[in-house]
């Protein structure tokens, strides 16, 4: 047997499925080891130039040696170094300083821990944005392309889960594109928001940068300018204590937290859709629903999307209660915490967008099932339409009203009583009461007439709100995403 510690037996340790099972490479990745430390480096990097560019005494050679091994990284040493020194940045300060040894004394020159920390974390959360918008905008793009295909088919609508006035299938899927913008546009602020922490020292006071620079306030705030601008960002946080306020995270993980929300509500829509087998998710050829029941179709996409999203949702408790305790400049609490949930909360945001995508590229309808469910609650719905057609033609609403209250109740105990059809119309037909109608009652059954502005609100929506929050991201459409295990 493997030893449970050894490098080659992967199989004996636990391994998040975030990881293993779901997510993208890209956000894997920017979520990796090798990712964090190699920023680490660049920052180190960025200070080392422009304090060399603001005079400190930093020659070319250690600036070159430095960029010649951004990418060197010897993680056995560093991880020797951390449990020697009980510390991450100091054991990759040493391990960087020993592939740079002509740079080793001015690598983290008047920087602290969360130079490194919080700056590289800040990088990562807009990287993830990037990772995660152009996915959101091609799960909305998809939506589209179905909502304007069925923008005109009458079905049934729900309030309290129990059949309210007619909609339309395209209509329905423009509600769950409505929330997926909004969460386009939250992610979009939310990035842009973001803020370098900059290079502020160890309680956020720069004191040690003013130091260096022989107490030159104009060079330590330009300093902290070019550290920013170096790393892609246009603004830095003007005051912070050892690290960027911990609010910031409450702000990244509720605009996850939300599109959580949005993505739990159009895949339990979709779950019920499924059970009236109106529209299912796609179902490969060889995919089995049950092991013990072969006919099944498990929504299995749309479940683990909520399954998942129920997990996102709850994340942003922890940056909430981090912040609250967050002592004066800093305490370290915050550290553990925030290793696990601002990665889970991206990691499984960007699992569940592309299982969604997956649904919305195969979304299937079945148009003679939502035409007869329309035919068994239609009848009902008429009901108004049919004493207006009476009085029309010289009929009394009171009595109208009341052979219609008769023949209803009928119609529904044999729906409800003995399981079979809605013949509320049949009734009507043989009633001789009705008969100045009987040659309208088609035209007032049309589904059509009873979605109101549905397709025309479907396709104003589609063309004057959605298809135009979408144009940024056009060149990153791509093809049709396979499913994950």
């Amino acid at each position: 047997m493997a030893d449970p510690g050894g490098e080659e037996d992967v199989m004996a340790r636990y391994r998040s499925p975030l990881v293993s099972r779901y997510a993208s490479a890209e956000m894997g990745y920017n979520f990796s080891e090798r990712k964090k430390f190699s920023t680490w480096r660049r920052l180190w990097l960025y200070l080392a130039q422009a304090e060399k560019s603001l005079g400190l005494p930093i020659t070319d050679e250690q600036i070159q040696e430095m960029e010649a091994n951004l990418d060197n990284i010897d993680f056995k040493m560093a991880a020797e170094e951390e449990k020697k020194l009980r510390h991450d940045v100091m054991a990759h300060v040493h391990t960087f300083a020993h592939c740079c040894p002509k740079a080793a004394a001015i690598i983290h020159l008047g920087a602290t821990s969360c130079y490194v920390g919080d700056n590289t974390d800040l990088i990562v959360l807009r990287d993830g944005f990037n990772l995660l918008l152009p996915k959101l905008a091609r799960v909305i793009s998809r939506l589209a392309d179905f909502a304007e295909k069925y923008a005109d088919m009458p079905a049934l609508g729900f309030t309290h889960y129990q059949p309210a006035q007619l909609t339309t299938v395209g209509k329905r899927c423009c509600l769950w594109i409505q929330d997926l913008c909004m969460d386009l546009q939250n992610l979009e602020r939310a990035r842009d928001d973001l803020r370098f922490r900059g290079v502020k020292g160890t309680t956020g006071t720069q004191a040690s940068f003013l130091q260096l620079f022989e107490g030159d306030h104009s060079k330590v705030e330009e300093l902290d300018r070019l550290v920013t601008a170096k790393a892609g960002f246009k603004r830095a946080y003007m005051v912070t204590g050892q690290t960027y306020s911990r609010k910031v995270d409450i702000g990244v993980l509720s605009v996850l937290a939300s599109l959580g929300a949005s993505i739990h509500k159009i895949c339990t829509d979709i779950r019920l859709l499924a059970n009236l087998k109106e529209i299912e998710e796609p179902f490969e050829k060889d995919q089995i629903g049950s092991s013990a029941m072969p006919y099944k179709r498990n929504p299995m996409r749309s479940e683990r999307c909520c399954s998942l999203a129920r997990h996102l949702m709850t994340l942003v408790m922890d940056p909430l209660q981090t912040a609250s305790v967050q002592w004066f400049e800093r305490t370290l609490d915050d550290s553990a915490n925030r290793r696990v949930c601002l990665a889970e909360a991206f990691l499984t945001a960007d699992i569940i967008l592309s299982t969604l995508q997956n649904i919305s590229e195969g979304l299937v309808v079945y148009p003679k099932v939502i035409e007869r469910r329309i035919r068994q609650e239609l009848p009902f719905m008429a009901t108004e339409n049919i004493i207006m057609a009476m009085v029309k033609a010289g009929g009394n609403r009171q009595d109208c009203h009341e052979k219609i209250r008769v023949l209803s109740q009928q119609a529904a105990a044999v729906v409800k009583q003995e399981g079979g059809d809605n013949d509320f119309i049949a009734r009507v037909r043989a009633d001789p009461y009705f008969s100045p109608i009987h040659k309208q009652l088609e035209s007032l059954l049309d589904p059509s007439s009873f979605t109101g502005r549905a397709p025309q609100q479907a396709a104003k929506f589609l063309k004057e709100e959605v298809r135009p929050a979408l144009i940024p991201y056009q060149s990153s459409m791509g093809g049709k995403i396979e499913l994950a295990l």
